[in-house]
């Protein structure tokens, strides 16, 4: 069986400069996202409750009784 070949160990500067250029990515990415998920003008709506939106945290919220659907 031939011995196997192993890649020498990354120095740490080396690791830095990964993790460094990984966070980039990540950050441009996340820029990207809260871009694109920016609050559409939305029209006003007619009849509708005065206030917040009452589904905003993902149940229905009414004079302080929330409720899942």
């Amino acid at each position: 069986m031939p011995p196997v070949k192993r890649s020498k160990k990354p120095t740490k500067a080396e690791i830095a400069a990964r993790t460094r250029a990984a966070g980039e990515r990540a950050k441009a990415e996340a820029e990207e996202r809260r871009r694109a998920a920016a609050d559409p003008h939305l029209p006003k709506e007619i009849g509708g409750q005065s206030g917040p939106e009452p589904t905003r945290y993902g149940d229905w919220e009414k004079k302080g009784i929330t409720s899942d659907f």
